[in-house]
Order: C-alpha cells, then sequence, then structure tokens
C-alpha cells in the first residue's frame, strides 16, 4: 500500500484481525493438554507472557511456542493456516520456501550440522505461539518463527494492530533450480536496492554510502526495543540461552571471530553503522520520479509482506537510504531504509555472499507497543484493574 491507496485499512485490520482469531481458535482447539503448555501462553501485558513475546530470534534456535515437528498434520494444517492470515500471498510463498530451504542448507553442510540436537537444519522447528485468549475480549497475539523466519502480530479491540518485526533470511540466497532460473526467495529485495544504488551519481552515491565494506549481519539484531547507537549484536548473542558445550561454546566462537575478521570493522566502523534516530543515507525528496519509484517499490518488498492495506503508510520521500559493501552482484552488501515508523535493515555477507538477511520494524511500535499500552490505560481509567 502506498500514501495513494484506496484500501481501507479501518476494515482491512478487523478483517485480518477475524481471520487470525478464527484460525488461532481452531488450532488451540486441536492440541493436546501436553501440546498446549508450550503452544498457549498469557495476554500480552501480563508481566510473564510480555517478557515471552517481546523475544524474537532468527537464527536455528528454540523460538518458543509447539512446533510443527511435534505437531500432527492436521495440526500443522491448522498452523499454517494462521500463519497465513498475516500474510499476503507472496509473503506466505516467501515463508514457506525460507522453511524449506532447511533441507538444501543441510544438504549444503553434508548434513553435518547439529546445534546439539539430533538435526540442526530441521524444516519441522518452526515454533507457534499464541498469547492470551483470541475468541476474548482482550488483547491477544501470536508468534511465528524458526531460522530466518519471525513473524510477530498483536490484535487489540478486534484490529491487528502491529506485524512487526517481521524477519526473512534465505541461506542460501540463491540455490540452482533446472533450468536458467536460480531460487531467490529475496531477489528482488536484493537487486532492486542494488539497481538504486548504481543508478545514482556519484555526489548522492556518496551520500548514500556509509561504509566501503559491509558488516557481517543487520545492525538492530533481535533486540525487542531499537534506541538511538545501538549497534550490531555479535553471532553468539543471537542464540535463547548460551551453548554450554564446549564443542558449540568452540563453533559460535569461531564463528563468531571469522565473521567479524571478515568485515575488516573496528569500534569506529561499528559506531559509524550504528542505528539512530536521525536516520542516515540520502533522503529519497532528492531523488528523481524514476529513481523514487524505485524505492517505493523496494519499500513493497517489506510492506507487502502483509495483507494488502494491513502495513501502515510510508512516503517515500521521507525515507532514507543508506549502504555499506560493494554494489557488484555476489559481493558482501548491507542497505537500510528508515524513515518515520519505518526501519529496514538487509544483509547479504555470509558464506560468501549467499546468505540473505532481511528485517522491517516499526521503532516506535514493534510489538504494538503503543497500541496495548493505550488500551490498559483506557480500561484502568474505566475501572478495570486487569487492564483487559
Amino acid at each position: 500500500m502506498t500514501t495513494d491507496d484506496p484500501v481501507d485499512a479501518g476494515t482491512v485490520d478487523r478483517e485480518v484481525a477475524e481471520a487470525m482469531s478464527s484460525a488461532a481458535t481452531a488450532w488451540l482447539a486441536s492440541l493436546a493438554p501436553h501440546q498446549t503448555t508450550d503452544a498457549h501462553w498469557g495476554a500480552p501485558g501480563d508481566a510473564e507472557a510480555e517478557a515471552e513475546r517481546l523475544r524474537w530470534y532468527y537464527t536455528p534456535t528454540d523460538h518458543g511456542g509447539l512446533p510443527l515437528g511435534r505437531q500432527r498434520p492436521a495440526q500443522q494444517a491448522l498452523a499454517m493456516q494462521l500463519v497465513a492470515t498475516g500474510l499476503s500471498t507472496a509473503g506466505y510463498v516467501t515463508v514457506c520456501t525460507v522453511m524449506g530451504l532447511e533441507n538444501v542448507l543441510d544438504h549444503v553442510e553434508g548434513f553435518s550440522v547439529d546445534w546439539g540436537r539430533e538435526r540442526g537444519r530441521d524444516p519441522g522447528m518452526y515454533y507457534l505461539r499464541v498469547f492470551g485468549d483470541p475468541a476474548g475480549p482482550g488483547p491477544w497475539g501470536w508468534r511465528f518463527g524458526g531460522h530466518h523466519v519471525s513473524l510477530n502480530n498483536l490484535v487489540v479491540e478486534g484490529r491487528v494492530r502491529s506485524t512487526t518485526p517481521c524477519f526473512l533470511g534465505a541461506d542460501p540466497a540463491s540455490a540452482p533450480l533446472l533450468g536458467p532460473a536460480a531460487l531467490r526467495p529475496l531477489g528482488g529485495t536484493e537487486d532492486m536496492a542494488r539497481e538504486l544504488m548504481r543508478s545514482l551519481p556519484p555526489a548522492l552515491a556518496a551520500r548514500a554510502t556509509l561504509l566501503d565494506r559491509a558488516p557481517s549481519d543487520i545492525v538492530g539484531g533481535n533486540r525487542p526495543r531499537l534506541t538511538d547507537g545501538d549497534e550490531m549484536l555479535l553471532l553468539d548473542e543471537l542464540f535463547r540461552g548460551r551453548f554450554t558445550e564446549p564443542r558449540l561454546v568452540d563453533r559460535i566462537t569461531r564463528m563468531t571471530e571469522a565473521a567479524e575478521a571478515g568485515t575488516g570493522y573496528d569500534t569506529e566502523d561499528h559506531r559509524r553503522l550504528a542505528l539512530t534516530e536521525r536516520p542516515k543515507g540520502l533522503v529519497g525528496a532528492e531523488l528523481d520520479d524514476g529513481r523514487r519509484e524505485l524505492l517505493q517499490a523496494l519499500l513493497a518488498t517489506y510492506r507487502g509482506r502483509v495483507p494488502d492495506g494491513l502495513a501502515p503508510p510510508v512516503d517515500p520521500a521521507a525515507v532514507h537510504f543508506a549502504w555499506a559493501g560493494s554494489t557488484e552482484p555476489g559481493q558482501p552488501h548491507y542497505y537500510r531504509l528508515q524513515g518515520p515508523r519505518f526501519l529496514a535493515e538487509w544483509d547479504n555477507t555470509q558464506r560468501g555472499a549467499n546468505h540473505a538477511h532481511s528485517v522491517w520494524r516499526d521503532p516506535e511500535s514493534d510489538f504494538g507497543s503503543d497500541a496495548l499500552a493505550r488500551h490498559r490505560a483506557e480500561h484502568h481509567a474505566a475501572g478495570n484493574p486487569s487492564g483487559r
């Protein structure tokens, strides 16, 4: 959706919320008691549940919830019906493709990576958890995540109020298919940004460039809240808990050190790439019409992950575009899009620049924090101490 789109967001967010409610209720009803413990937690705003709801990951770790691998086929189908309610058709296809790439990645790594469990690259390790009562009047939400997928949704007063953080990655980012085409689930998200960067005249390109070398990951990492000055988290900080088995500690340490060494970054470089409230890079208002249309199309690869009309509008003229690394295909690179209530980060640096990460966030209201706070304040003011 652009600022000129005729879609009625007030209708869409209610329609999607209703579909989510029906799908979540059906999935929860299908579960056995021993499954419900992991699948169904307290409502958003309850202290323990809220602390868990704000945890999110994109690494091959325990994302919290009931994994698909511990569900019967019929339950898996109901789980995926819930996932589909929060995504556009293109978004759903991309998520399913990313999940299937776990089998490809296992092959790339010689079926040798275990991460301390029976199978390290496992398409059954995608976790679904519902917070609160999807059939009740109070706020509720759901989270779906596994390696390279994290979807976080909040419903308040019958309306979808948040769909961020929304993370999609791909490893491999490009894989061969029969015939001339390659499988590139996030190819457009990469190619349009490179096209925009390479189209800039030298003076504008210099203003868009943060560094000539790319970082090894997105800068915001999996922080629940973004703050001014955030610098990139290291790999060993992106898992649930810390590894204790010596061989895994050694492996994650070596991977972290190799990734950092590959960037050539020093303390000042990380500081230069840090997230800031005041956006870095080149603002869209300085682009001509053609380049601004390209920027708008690039924004749509993030906002278009969810059903049409659900994402808040973003004015491309107010979005800053920043780049780090090479502009040559197949070389490590990073970019950032930042504007009012919008932040997107992309990197393709690891595994010989064939391992991509992309995230869409709303720094002011990830997880629907503002909508939840308003709801609770209004209900407390009305004499309802539960805030529901």
